[in-house]
């Protein structure tokens, strides 16, 4: 068979085998707690599992190996930021958030506060995260089907994107959490195992000598790079130590990353679906196993690329911003452009990480589309008196409107790295979401206009100076072309917003006048570290 009847092949049967699991995980849904929540019925281990199925995006598979394949020692900064940030989820957020919670994030925070202002605020902060996050998963699937097909049309790219966004509301809509649960955890195993797999191939190539590895990666850096020394590929700078902005946006991206896992919806609801506060915290722990055995097996990829691609083939990568070097590596280890083994390890890794695009935008389109039923439908519109049948069919309908959002913004972002998307949402993330959080969690006094200010400050503030900068306008890379309004220099703008968010947030607490609510907050309280009543509803 050629390599386009292998990757066709590969394709289908990862999308039977999540469709297979949607359909399967419909029938066992009976209610909102088993469509929002899985049931609660997740040991550690499986959301453990989930959580790295989840997490381990596009971003990370395809994008952070391509960015230390062009940029050396700066892209594996995105791993450190990403594997560092589980720390900040497992000591301030896991346990408490999971007791305190029922569906959603909201559900945290209002339950000491006015319902109406605190649950629109974080359904619409949600909703914005989830749509950036989406933007990622889009742009990767898009390049991922314009290699193995062999094409450059446009059209045929803008066409794979509208099939991922349609695949990730069937499986919302039929499957909720139950079904995109088990998808994560499929995906988590295939990814894992694929990445070992290629992992183990590099090395082989040079004798299982990392340093061999690094050495030929900087030599062929050195001999791209006009004159460049080689030995900067492996030194901190290639991307952001140039000029004092580079350093900034350096300190403003890594502040980001290690913040914004805290404040990620898609990430947040998973604690709620296991049955105690032990199991929130084991599958934290987990998951980071999982995820820092992933995040150095990155660095081999990004190295192994760096190494094995030349002339036209390092040219893809970086004409695809990088987010092709995972795939076109697997290709060279496997025999080359031409042998049935390059063929096929392309075609398995990719399928690989169109099973990672499918598990992900299901998660984020589920946690988006809850967030608008559960938050802004029954307790805003409805006032809680709207049944879970309604609500369920609210969210469906969510899921519908979303996707088509994320779709149409991707299909203008295409040429921008996946992991600097994500890192964007992380940055939104870290702005609106974390501050509210933090605050309701640890601050006795905080109240609702905090909540409310710190949570549209950080996600107007940072929207809009990522709305100002070189990422939409003004640049090479920048998503409109022809046009230049950016102010703002830096492309990350974690460093203005998040103080910003939790700034705001404490001058909306002290400047109110609403009544002290200390009663509801050490219920709260005793709530997060107990987890007593967490199975009752929060609306009150």
């Amino acid at each position: 068979m050629d390599h386009q009847a292998i990757t066709a092949i590969l394709f289908l049967s990862v999308v039977a085998i999540t469709l297979g699991i949607t359909v399967w995980a419909s029938r066992q849904t009976q209610g909102a707690a088993d469509f929002y929540a899985g049931g609660r019925g997740f040991s550690g281990v499986q959301n453990g599992l989930a959580i790295g199925g989840d997490y381990m995006s596009a971003a990370s598979f395809l994008g952070i190996s391509g960015a230390i394949a062009i940029n050396g020692y700066d892209g594996f900064l995105y791993s450190i930021g990403f594997l560092v940030a589980w720390l900040v989820a497992l000591l301030l957020v896991a346990e408490m958030l999971r007791n305190s919670g029922r569906y959603t994030m909201a559900d945290q925070l209002a339950y000491r506060m006015k319902q109406r202002p605190v649950r629109m605020a974080a359904a619409t902060s949600t909703v914005v995260v989830s749509i950036f996050y989406l933007l990622a998963q889009m742009v990767g699937a898009g390049a991922l089907v314009a290699l193995l097909l062999g094409v450059d049309d446009q059209w045929l790219k803008n066409l794979t994107i509208l099939g991922v966004g349609a695949l990730m509301i069937v499986y919302v809509t039929f499957g909720g959490m139950k079904g995109t649960t088990w998808v994560q955890i499929v995906k988590a195993v295939l990814l894992m195992a694929g990445s070992a797999l290629i992992v183990v191939l590099v090395l082989a190539e040079f004798g299982f000598n990392l340093s061999e590895l690094l050495g030929t990666a900087a030599g062929n850096y050195g001999d791209r790079a006009d004159g460049n020394v080689a030995a900067a590929f492996l030194e901190p700078g290639l991307q952001y130590g140039a000029d004092t902005t580079s350093k900034i946006n350096f300190l403003s991206l890594g502040l980001a990353l290690v913040l914004g896992t805290a404040g990620l919806p898609h990430i947040l609801i998973r604690f709620y679906t296991v049955p105690t506060s032990r199991d929130a915290r084991k599958s934290v722990l987990w998951a980071i196993v999982l995820i820092g055995i992933f995040y150095l097996f990155t660095l081999v990829l990004g190295f192994g690329a760096a190494a094995l691609l030349t002339g036209d083939k390092f040219a893809e990568v970086t004409a695809s911003g990088g987010n092709l070097a995972s795939p076109l590596l697997a290709e060279a280890v496997g025999g080359g452009e031409g042998s049935a083994g390059g063929a096929i390890l392309l075609a398995f890794i990719a399928a690989v990480a169109f099973a990672t695009i499918l598990a992900v935008v299901a998660g984020l389109t589920l946690a988006s589309s809850t967030s608008v039923a559960h938050d802004i439908y029954n307790s805003v519109i409805r006032k809680g008196a709207a049944s879970e049948t309604q609500e369920i069919k609210m969210t469906r309908i969510a899921a519908v409107v979303i996707g088509a959002i994320a779709i149409g913004l991707a299909i203008p972002a295409q040429q921008l790295n996946i992991a600097f998307l994500v890192a964007l949402a992380f940055a939104v993330a870290a702005s609106a979401n974390l501050p509210a959080i933090v605050y309701n969690m640890f601050w006795k006094r905080f109240n609702t206009r905090g909540a409310v200010w710190s949570i549209y400050g950080g996600l107007i503030s940072c929207v809009g100076l990522v709305f100002f900068s070189p990422t939409v306008s003004g640049s090479e890379t920048a998503l409109v072309t022809g046009a230049d309004w950016a102010w703002f220099p830096l492309s990350n703008p974690g460093i203005v917003s998040i103080p910003l968010g939790f700034f705001l947030g404490w001058l909306g607490t002290i400047t109110s006048r609403e009544p002290s609510a200390e009663q509801r907050y050490t219920e709260l309280e005793v709530r997060a570290l107990t987890g007593a009543g967490s199975e009752k509803a929060v609306i009150h």
